[in-house]
């Protein structure tokens, strides 16, 4: 005999009383679901044994610091804690296994924890392979021989200097060899053989300049006892033409004086800006003894020459193509270049060199109060600065 059958939305035992939702109001179906996918919403599944749970998706507020660990210490580390997980666990296979390590490897690391103690596990430093086609030794030697007595020539002349030698060797492979050395740029050289100099002659002295003509700065160590002298051109300015900057810098202090000029400089314009360089240096109870000048046409000229003599100063000349001779002069024209001019041309329009002047001389006041110059030779002083100290040292 058959039972009356159930409705078919009661459970058929152990089912819940409540009564089933109610269905929803038809709406749109979203695209998943007309493509007949799976919806797997973002669920947190809890283990019944558990009894807190971090919630996935709150973010860590902490700032990350650096890692200053090495690669070694990293490596040391994975292999302390194999010998200690190998100790914790009992089992070595296990341990191993756990690590990816194998046991061979386990045995030779514990073995030399236990003879040398735990610092033994730190990788050690590898010497530098050797090549077989690398450059021998004694043609390095010879190549660096070279750069320090003839610092200022580039690769392929180092190259041809040792072919003369009888050693074949590449323009590529001797700027490799210097960059590894730190001599792949010329002011390094320079540098390094002027070391070399100082450490076995002592100071530099007229036959070494004659020997080595490029590279070397003079300089003075009292103000006035030498002024370095050029000429810079500014340009051909619209409304006034061909601008040039007549420049005087003592080479001890770098306290600079600057006259502009229409047209090419010539013998009488360059013996009037001495004269009132002269003159400048005298009311602040400077005398000047010397002046550097290239060898331009209007310091070569002999009027020049014969005004010098009659001044009583020593006339000192830079050789032939070595404007880093006058390097002093030369780094100023630069930052006033910078600083100054072309600042200057991109504010306003100048009709008269009674304009540039007052430009120049303006920036003047800052450049020798308030403009710190970080070279070797400055550190961070000024050139008023610079000239307190000499005073005060003359007067002490």
């Amino acid at each position: 005999m058959k039972g009356p059958k159930l409705p078919p939305e009661a459970p058929l035992s152990g089912g819940s009383p409540n009564p089933p939702p109610p269905p929803s109001r038809p709406g749109p179906r979203p695209a998943f679901a007309r493509l007949g996918l799976p919806v797997r919403g973002l669920r947190l599944h809890i283990h019944p044994s558990r009894v807190t749970a971090v919630d996935p998706e709150v973010l860590v507020t902490e700032p990350k610091e650096t890692t200053t660990v090495t690669p070694d210490q990293i490596i040391a580390h994975r292999r302390r804690r194999l010998l200690e997980l190998a100790d914790e666990l009992g089992n070595v296979s296990a341990a191993c296994r756990q690590m990816g390590v194998s046991r061979t490897r386990y045995y030779e690391w514990k073995k030399l924890a236990e003879t040398y103690g735990l610092d033994a596990l730190t990788p050690k430093d590898r010497r530098r392979p050797q090549e077989p086609n690398e450059t021998p030794t004694w043609v390095v030697n010879e190549l660096l021989s070279i750069a320090a007595v003839e610092p200022t020539i580039g690769c392929r002349q180092y190259a041809d200097r040792l072919a003369d030698r009888g050693y074949r060797i590449g323009k590529t492979t001797v700027q490799k060899i210097l960059v590894d050395h730190g001599l792949g740029r010329r002011h390094q050289r320079v540098a390094r053989a002027a070391a070399i100099a100082a450490a076995t002659t002592g100071l530099v002295t007229e036959a070494a300049c004659e020997d080595e003509p490029f590279g070397f700065c003079h300089f003075s160590p009292d103000p006035g006892g030498l002024v370095a002298l050029d000429s810079f051109y500014i340009g051909n300015l619209k409304g006034v033409g061909k601008v040039y900057q007549l420049t005087a810098i003592d080479t001890a202090t770098r306290w600079a004086m600057v006259l502009l000029v229409l047209g090419t400089p010539t013998a009488n314009t360059t013996i009037r800006f001495l004269d009132q360089v002269i003159r400048r240096w005298r009311r602040m109870g400077v005398s000047v003894r010397a002046v550097l000048t290239d060898n331009g046409p209007e310091y070569n000229a002999g009027a020049f020459g014969a005004a010098v003599a009659a001044k009583g100063l020593a006339h000192v000349r830079i050789p032939p193509r070595s404007p880093n001779h006058n390097a002093v002069c030369e780094r100023f024209h630069g930052t006033a270049l910078q600083e100054c001019w072309r600042p200057a041309f991109h504010r306003r329009r100048f009709t008269s060199t009674r304009q540039l002047q007052a430009e120049i001389d303006a920036w003047l006041v800052h450049y020798h109060h308030r403009r710190r110059n970080h070279s070797d030779y400055m550190r961070g002083r000024t050139p008023a600065q610079m000239l307190t100290i000499h005073r005060n040292r003359k007067t002490a």
